[in-house]
């Protein structure tokens, strides 16, 4: 959607003679991953899609205008005009994206993150020497011997300050809010900062608690990555938050294994639940619905015609131009008459 901004259905078709009602138009339908939410223009929520086949209507379509044979009275055995059918609904959206996992990996940058997923998992993230390698989230999946499977998501690495959008980390702090366990991802070598494992923790910690939405109160496992290079990292925090820590070595191998099949007794299972197909979103604001516009447009031999309470000038060019009216169209409104310009 980065190169479509703007998306419209397609118009419905004309009516025929034979008192033939025209074609409907096709719907303009967007698919969107799952755990997208739909932002109104004003910032204010109006759709929360956190499950496959979940669907809302965003924008409707004008129904249809009548036909001539609808305004046939015993004084007007044929008439030459036909009612304009309104134009569909316009709006501005937002689209945002949370990721749907069962764990996310967080840490600072460097630290191994993307190391450990490509090892436990089938993804494929940019892995390289140098801090800030991921800058997009990415998820990966890894399968247990009995066929349960878990979703994990890598974020990009988070900095001092993220919570207030410093680093790459403040937009992608939402993603974490729909894991159930967050794998936190120190590492044991202290890095090019020096900074102790319980520091390091301590840092993210931090930023998780100022950023709020319950992340601060996420059971955590604990991986001390880089056994590599420093084989006895010390870590010594007592959080209760914590059900494990993990001392392994992405480039060796060491503890992986172990870590890998834990993750399915530590990360909770969810309760599956029943679905049908086509549902509304989990979250949906339901607004009240305008009122029918108090006027109607119809096309005449000679142009348009406006009968009930004359819109406002922009409503009113609005739905001729839908219409097709172009300049120098005459349009009737009681006894004035003008010209579309």
């Amino acid at each position: 959607l980065q190169r479509r901004r703007w998306i419209k259905a397609t118009r419905g078709g004309n009516g025929t003679g034979q008192r033939r009602h025209g074609a409907n138009g096709e719907d303009a339908e967007i698919r969107v991953p799952v755990g997208t939410q739909v932002f109104a223009d004003d910032g204010g929520l109006i759709a929360d899609l956190a499950h496959s086949s979940a669907r809302v209507v965003l924008a409707r379509g004008g129904h249809g205008g009548k036909g001539n044979s609808r305004f046939v009275s015993s004084t007007r055995q044929v008439p030459r005009f036909a009612e304009v059918g309104p134009p569909g609904e316009e709006r501005d959206i937002e689209l945002h994206l949370k990721l749907l996992a069962d764990a996310a990996l967080v840490g600072l940058p460097n630290a191994g993150k993307s190391s450990l997923l490509t090892r436990i998992s089938n993804a494929k993230p940019k892995v390289a020497d140098y801090p800030f390698t991921t800058l997009a989230p990415v998820l990966g999946t890894t399968e247990s011997p009995d066929g349960r499977q878990l979703v994990i998501a890598d974020v990009p690495g988070l900095i001092e300050g993220a919570s207030e959008g410093v680093g790459l980390g403040h937009e992608f702090l939402a993603h974490l809010e729909r894991a159930r366990t967050l794998i936190h991802v120190i590492d044991g070598s202290g890095g090019d900062g020096g900074e102790s494992p319980d520091e390091q923790w301590q840092t993210i910690d931090g930023e998780l608690a100022a950023y709020g939405a319950g992340l601060d109160e996420r059971q955590q496992i604990v991986v001390l990555n880089k056994l590599d290079l420093e084989p006895h990292p010390e870590f010594t925090i007592d959080d209760p938050r914590i059900v494990a820590v993990f001392p392994l070595s992405c480039a060796t191998s060491e503890g992986l294994e172990e870590f890998r099949r834990s993750l399915f007794t530590l990360v909770p299972e969810v309760q599956a639940e029943e679905r049908t197909e086509d549902e509304l979103a989990d979250y949906l604001v339901y607004r009240p619905q305008a009122k029918a516009r108090g006027w109607r447009l119809l096309r005449t031999e000679g142009g348009y015609r406006v009968l009930g309470t004359p819109p406002s000038e922009d409503d009113l060019e609005r739905a001729l131009r839908a219409a097709g009216a172009k300049d120098g169209a005459t349009v009737e409104i009681g006894e004035e008459e003008f010209e579309l310009a």
